[in-house]
Parts: C-alpha cells; structure tokens; sequence
C-alpha cells in the first residue's frame, strides 16, 4: 500500500511538471533526460551518426526533411523543418566541425518536437505560430575530422561573401529560400573565455551581430537583442554570473552580420566553458532549454516586452582564464630564490583513430598572474617547486611500468619512466613515458610542458605532470601522463 502512494504521488508530481500551467523551462531542465538524445554521448560523434539519427526522424513522419546539398566530400547536408506558422525561424549548426554542442542539442529538441504525449500545449502553441528550419552539421567534413575548417582548409564562416565552398553556397541558399524572421547561429567557443574580468566562465555568450563598422541598430537588429535580453533573464536562474556577449566588431565575411543585414534578426549563441563538463553535456542542456524558450517568446512576441538595455548591460567576453595557475611558488636559480605564478594551459591533441583527444599541457605564462585566473587556481605561498626525476631503469613495456607503486615513486619525486618502446600517445598512468634517446626539456620556461614537483619543508606534497596536479597527502590520481 505504501508503494502504491509512493507511485501515485510521483506520478501527480510529474504530471504537474509536466504541465504548461508550471515555469516550463524549469521543468525542461529538470525532465531535460526523458528528451535528450542518448547516442550522442561526447563531442566527437560523426556525420554517420547524425545521417542515422535523421533517417530515424523520417519514419516518425513528423518533420519534412529533405538532403538540400552536399559537403566538398560529398557528405549529405539536411535540412529539417517542422511547424505551421507564419514566423520563421532558421537555425544553423556545427559550421566549424570541432564545434559540435548545439548540434547535439538540436537532436534532442527533434525528440522533444516529435513526442507527442509531454507538453502537448506548449509543444502546439509553438508550432501554430511558428515555422522551425534547422540545417544541423553545416560542416560534415569537418566535424569528422574534429577541425574547425572544412576539407578545402577554408572557414565556412569567413565565406559569407566569395561563397567558395560548397556549404557556404549550401547555407546562403538556403537562408535565402527561407527567408526567416530570425536566426540563431549556433556556435562553440574557448572554455576560457571569462565573464568580462571576473574569475568566472562564460558559459554561454550572445551576440546580436552589427551590420555595419558603425554598429547601427535598427528593428531588424533591436529585435535581436530584445530576444537576447529575454534569454539572459531565463539563463541567469540557472548559470548566475556566467553569461557574456560575444566581441560586437563588424565581419563583413560572417554569415550573422550578413544575415542581419539582410533582414533576419540573428542571434550568436557561443557554448563556453563550465568547470568538470569537458564534453559540454551541461552546457548542451542549456542550448537545449534556452532555443525552446525562445521558440515560444517568438510565438507569443513576448521577446518585445524586454529592454535591450538589458542586452546592452551584459559584459563582453575576455581572456582572463587560464587552464590551471599555481601562485605564489618560490623556485631557486642561479642561486637565488624568487617568487613566481604559473599558468598552464592545455591543448587537445586528437587522437589517431579520431574517437577522442587526449591532453598535452603547456607552461603559458610566468611572473605577476594577479590579474588573471584559474580554472583551477592554487595558492601555494610556502611552498617551492623544483624538477622531477626520471627513474633510471629502462622498463621493455608498459605492463612492468603499471607493477610500479605509484604513490611511493610520487613521494620520491619521480614523475618520468623511460620505456622502450610505446605505439601510443598518452600514458594510462600519472607518469610521463619517455621512449626516445632525446630527453624532453621540463625547465620552467613559457612553451615547456609543465612536469615538476612541489615541496613544503623538504616534503613533496603535489606533482604536476604533464599539468594536472597530483595532490599526494589524498592519494587520488589522474591518469594524465604523456608519451614522449
């Protein structure tokens, strides 16, 4: 019996998120799982996963969808309409192939288009009033081989005017075919740019492009960014703090300050970064919430009632973040102690089968980082920093490296093996593998990879290996070595 009240309560619970009559984009977020596409798991998924997802949607019979074109390899391009109303609304993706979170977003917005038992009347209201156009991966050359550009080795988003690719020309067909009220540009962005100066993420960053050098606004363009005000509201109850506008300087090559131009109200939405979500899949639910919401803002012209000077407030991106800073660290050469900040970054490195990256870091600044942050920032004032050591036996291969205590080698002071030979590319356990006759340079210098130990009182306390900071009073360690 007790079950039985647990279940019917549950039930009424979900049936009142359910509901239009509750704030619907806090309910999306939380039944966002029920709607999200769960074969896309990561950033790295191929245009052959996108074409099945696709023809899945042609037997559900709800969107007229229709191949529109082809990539420079010959990779089909789709485009996917659905709804009945007089506003149109065009969205484009993935025209950078590395940048791939709205991509996946729009898939999981398809399945919540095409359920037809979960907001029911909201899902009805949007689709009277609004006619939806998505032309996801405009870049499927690109997004296979995890590059921004395309096969050509061109940005499709600086060939807005010549139209020398075939997605470009693809994509301004399109749009003009269409002949939408507004457009949203759907894009990925540095993890590190920071919320003006500040030590946080822009996690989502807008932009209602310029048309012109001078800026000018006219409805066309004040539109855009009343519907940016009103997102900006939504977002600040869930990311406070982490929303941005995207640099305003004029590209006569992009296709957003093109398309305003032209008379689409054009919003740039930017995916950043948000601490411990390396795939983006939070930022994804965010695309996922704030695009249904401004379907409906759209379909009700509630957008209107919001002041741009609320788009006109938000703060610009900038470049404040590092990856990793360590402050304070007093370090010895030539004789002489001195106090020194280290800012490491890291850059992905795809791997050779093309599944994923792996992550090779790089000493990027030194000195005074007081105006600069981390992602992860320590403050080490008392401790000293001095150089790894590479154990000298030889091991034959990686299996005799993997016998090896690894946290009494750390407490030695060992962040290197030399192995004889190695295929792969980075090192499943905390610890550089060198392999070749040439020792790699892990000298403090701006451009080295950033492998040394951390003392206080005499006592090794942290390594850093390959820039991820191993904490040993906790004995938890990240598998993040490289083989060199």
């Amino acid at each position: 019996m007790h079950k039985i009240k647990t279940i019917l309560i549950i039930i009424f619970i979900n049936g009142i998120i359910m509901s239009q009559n509750f704030n619907f984009e806090q309910s999306l977020y939380y039944n966002y799982e029920f709607f999200k596409e769960k074969t896309l798991k990561d950033r790295f998924f191929k245009h052959s996963e996108i074409k099945s997802l696709i023809e899945s949607l042609k037997r559900k019979n709800v969107f007229h969808i229709e191949e529109v074109g082809k990539s420079f390899e010959g990779k089909e391009i789709f485009l996917l309409s659905i709804g009945s109303g007089k506003k149109k609304v065009f969205l484009w993706s993935q025209m950078h192939g590395d940048e791939p979170t709205a991509t996946a977003a729009l898939f999981d917005i398809f399945n919540f288009l095409a359920d037809t038992v979960h907001y029911y009347d909201l899902r009805k209201f949007i689709l009277q009033n609004v006619t939806l156009y998505f032309m996801p991966m405009v870049n499927p050359d690109g997004a296979d081989n995890f590059t921004r550009r395309n096969s050509m080795m061109i940005d499709i988003n600086r060939d807005a005017n010549r139209l020398e690719t075939p997605e470009a020309r693809l994509l301004m067909n399109v749009f003009d075919s269409i002949k939408a009220d507004f457009g949203f540009n759907l894009h990925d962005q540095s993890h590190r740019f920071s919320v003006g100066n500040s030590f946080k993420q822009a996690t989502i960053s807008f932009l209602a492009p310029p048309f012109d050098y001078e800026k000018n606004i006219d409805s066309v363009r004040l539109n855009s960014m009343k519907l940016i005000s009103g997102l900006y509201e939504l977002l600040n109850k869930f990311i406070p703090g982490h929303i941005s506008k995207y640099s305003d300087d004029y590209e006569p090559r992009a296709f957003g300050d093109n398309f305003q131009k032209k008379g689409t109200s054009t919003i740039l939405v930017e995916s950043g970064g948000w601490k411990n979500d390396p795939e983006k899949q939070f930022i994804r639910k965010l695309n996922f919430i704030l695009l249904l919401s401004a379907f409906k803002q759209i379909a009700d012209d509630s957008y209107k009632n919001f002041d741009e000077n609320i788009y006109n407030s938000i703060p610009f991106n900038e470049e404040r973040l590092y990856d990793l800073v360590l402050r304070n660290l007093t370090i010895s050469k030539n004789g002489f102690d001195y106090k020194l900040d280290l800012a490491i970054n890291f850059e992905e490195i795809l791997l050779k089968d093309k599944s994923g990256v792996f992550l090779k870091s790089q000493i990027e600044n030194i000195g005074d980082l007081s105006n600069y942050y981390g992602i992860e920032d320590y403050d080490l004032t008392g401790y000293r920093l001095d150089s790894g050591k590479t154990f000298s036996k030889e091991f034959s291969n990686l299996k005799e490296v993997e016998k090896v205590d690894v946290f009494e080698m750390l407490k030695k002071g060992y962040t290197n093996f030399i192995l004889k030979n190695s295929n792969g590319e980075v090192s499943d356990i905390p610890f550089n593998l060198i392999t070749d006759k040439k020792k790699p340079d892990f000298s403090i210098k701006i451009g080295n990879n950033a492998t040394f130990v951390i003392r206080r009182n005499g006592k090794i306390e942290y390594s850093v290996i390959n820039g991820f900071i191993q904490n040993l009073n906790t004995k938890t360690f990240k598998n993040n070595g490289l083989v060199f």
